[in-house]
């Protein structure tokens, strides 16, 4: 079986049926390309087994999260295989790779609410956007006109799923100064009536901040909203909702940045701390 033939075929399937972002279809075509460099395969009882020991022998050198994040690619690839061809196949050597997980670092409150003080109009409502409504630069990217209304936001956020965010009066008010101002037609943010890219508004955000002597990237707002929200008191389940999640598990991650901040601030303030000390 030439599983060549079949990965350009499962990568537009990604792209037009699943709706996953262009970067996600690039890593799945890296790792794809990798399979084919590096397997062998054996047919027997009418099913086709696909060794990936030497794939992943090739891995080796890389970081636990970009082989899990290539075998998870793989597995993907199989499970499409096996839904539209008769011949079933089954992979050998696709042992899951424990990636811990790390805490993300959000940007302090009082941080922000600095840079956003001196930004240009364009750059205050990218920023506030990102921190007020936890949204992915992608999101924001492809962000319609249409979709915001005086209270809520119409995000379309990964593998298609639509969500409806709350929108905060004052960010409901800047955004119309911003939309009086530069009067877009279809995005939000466009030029020439074509939507801005991610990139170019990842750009804006890392230059607002570097002005301010901070290193920053549009995701540690995203984590700063939902680290905000989290220590405030805000159920886990209705984060993850607003996140765009698909599964609370993917949220924890924050609720252990939340504890570990807790737990400093309690070692600060005891009064016992000053007393041992």
């Amino acid at each position: 079986m030439n599983l060549g033939e079949f990965v350009e075929p499962f990568l537009s399937y990604c792209s037009d049926m699943r709706g996953y972002s262009p970067q996600t279809v690039r890593s799945y075509s890296i790792a794809l390309k990798a399979l084919l460099n590096h397997h062998e395969t054996e047919k027997r009882g009418g099913v086709t087994y696909i060794n990936i020991m030497p794939l992943r022998l090739a891995m080796a050198s890389l970081s636990k999260k970009t082989i899990s994040a290539r075998l998870s690619a793989i597995r993907s690839f199989v499970e499409y295989l096996n839904s539209y061809q008769e011949q079933k196949l089954k992979l050998q050597g696709d042992q899951s790779v424990k990636v811990p997980k790390s805490l993300p670092k959000p940007i302090e409150d009082k941080n922000i609410k600095e840079v956003i003080k001196r930004c240009t109009l364009e750059e205050r409502v990218i920023i506030t956007m990102l921190y007020a409504l936890g949204l992915r630069i992608s999101e924001l990217a492809s962000l319609k006109v249409l979709d915001i209304s005086e209270s809520w936001v119409r995000v379309f956020g990964k593998g298609a799923k639509v969500r409806e965010v709350p929108l905060l009066t004052s960010v409901a008010s800047l955004i119309f100064e911003y939309k009086k101002l530069q009067n877009p037609t279809t995005y939000l943010f466009e030029k020439d009536g074509n939507a801005i890219t991610a990139s170019q508004l990842r750009y804006r955000v890392q230059k607002a901040f570097k002005r301010q002597g901070i290193k920053a990237t549009p995701h540690q707002l995203r984590h700063a909203f939902a680290t905000e929200l989290l220590k405030d008191g805000a159920r886990i389940s209705d984060v993850s909702e607003l996140l765009g999640h698909g599964s609370m598990a993917t949220t924890q991650v924050y609720t252990k940045l939340t504890s570990a901040t807790k737990l400093q601030n309690y070692l600060k303030a005891h009064p016992l701390t000053r007393i041992i000390q």
